[in-house]
């Protein structure tokens, strides 16, 4: 483990301390793998966070009834989940933990931007979780499935909590829609067809993981086997109607385009020719230009908590 501990306020002051894009397709949980351009995906990352940041909010709104001292967002990549957590509890510290220090160092300039108290510090997932502790609210968003052992991982972040404090983990929900069924060219059901290939490739990326470990992904059943009480789940809905706007529509570009890269293989001529020319920027029918482009998906959030 690194320690450069980053503090970040409205004018950014160093003190002394310092934490799945995956390449399965979605780009969330931050596990460190220095053979990865994580400067080529913080942008993306960044702009997939600002996009999602609806069901941030949320699911924030469920837990007002805290007053945590002490925040930890573990696997937080460019710190726009972190940030909100700052903003929603300016009184606690709250720390952005995370593999990548190029992450981290976008989490620390946002944070300069916003206005909001923000800590870094860098840990790998989930060795170095055992020095991060305690906590009265631990947020993970989207980091667990890239773990072997997700229960093993529930149990070890459970342990973090102070008595009374909150686990919530962000996993599941539904995949995004960006696209009517019939895009006007090509076979209509693309976007289906894109969840089905990326749906088998996550499958393969679980199985190949070190000391993957099969379990059933009742996520309030796993919180409970962790010791955790009050175990519940909320889905939220994030919804960006068409036509789309310019953040939410750079993202599905940088979202297909993505999706042609790794899932190339696994489509048809057919599906990779209606991927180019969404993904051509002069043509009319592409995503640049579609009035019908939109963004709909829904983020499932499991909570629990430390007796």
């Amino acid at each position: 483990m690194t320690d450069n501990d980053h503090t970040h306020d409205g004018n950014p002051t160093q003190s002394g301390n310092h934490t799945h894009g995956h390449a399965h397709g979605h780009t969330h949980g931050h596990i460190h793998d220095p053979d990865f351009d994580w400067a080529a995906m913080a942008d993306l990352l960044e702009l997939e966070g600002e996009t999602h940041s609806p069901y941030v909010q949320q699911a924030l709104a469920e837990l007002t009834h805290l007053a945590p001292r002490r925040i930890l967002d573990i696997g937080s990549g460019p710190g726009v989940a972190a940030c909100r957590l700052a903003a929603t509890f300016p009184q606690a510290e709250v720390t952005a933990v995370d593999g990548a220090p190029e992450l981290l160092a976008r989490a620390g300039e946002r944070a300069g931007r916003l206005g909001v108290r923000l800590r870094t510090q860098q840990a790998d997932f989930p060795t170095g979780l055992a020095g991060l502790g305690p906590a009265d609210l631990v947020w993970s968003g989207q980091a667990l499935h890239h773990v072997g052992d997700q229960q093993g991982v529930v149990k070890q972040l459970a342990g973090l909590l102070e008595p009374g404090g909150v686990l919530a983990v962000v996993e599941g929900g539904l995949p995004a829609r960006w696209l009517p069924r019939d895009l006007g060219f090509g076979r209509p059901g693309l976007q289906e067809r894109l969840d089905a290939a990326q749906a088998d490739r996550f499958s393969r990326m679980r199985a190949e993981l070190p000391g993957s470990v099969a379990v059933v992904e009742d996520w309030p059943g796993m919180l409970r086997a962790a010791g955790l009480t009050d175990a519940r789940s909320r889905t939220f809905l994030v919804d960006h109607p068409a036509p789309l706007a310019d953040g939410p529509r750079r993202f599905a570009r940088q979202s297909l385009e993505r999706s042609r890269q790794t899932l190339a293989e696994t489509l048809n001529a057919e599906d990779r020719s209606a991927l180019d020319r969404l993904l051509d920027p002069a043509d009319p029918a592409g995503i640049d230009r579609r009035t019908d482009l939109f963004l709909l998906t829904a983020k499932t959030v499991h909570f629990g908590t430390a007796a």
